[in-house]
């Protein structure tokens, strides 16, 4: 693990002893992990809802063929593959 230095206005400061002292949070790096994966969990969310609303927008729903799923195979064994190539490297 690595470390990480912040600065913070006072009030900010005492917001974040206050969550410590209430029991949620053993320390002040726990809380803010916490902050950071609730913002992790936020961005993500928001990235399914915009790709969500972009398959509404793209018109009306068409059945699948064979050949869709088999290209949808295919693009997801060549991904995965680069994915593997990049982590031996």
């Amino acid at each position: 693990m690595t470390s990480m230095n912040i600065s913070l206005p006072e009030a900010l400061r005492a917001w974040v002893e206050q969550q410590i002292k209430g029991g949620r949070y053993g320390n002040t790096s726990e809380y803010v992990r916490e902050l950071i994966r609730r913002d992790q969990e936020r961005q993500a969310q928001e990235r399914l809802e915009a790709l969500i609303a972009e398959g509404i927008d793209s018109g009306p729903a068409m059945p699948m063929t064979g050949e869709d799923w088999d290209e949808l195979k295919r693009r997801l064994v060549e991904r995965h593959a680069k994915k593997r190539s990049r982590e031996r490297a």
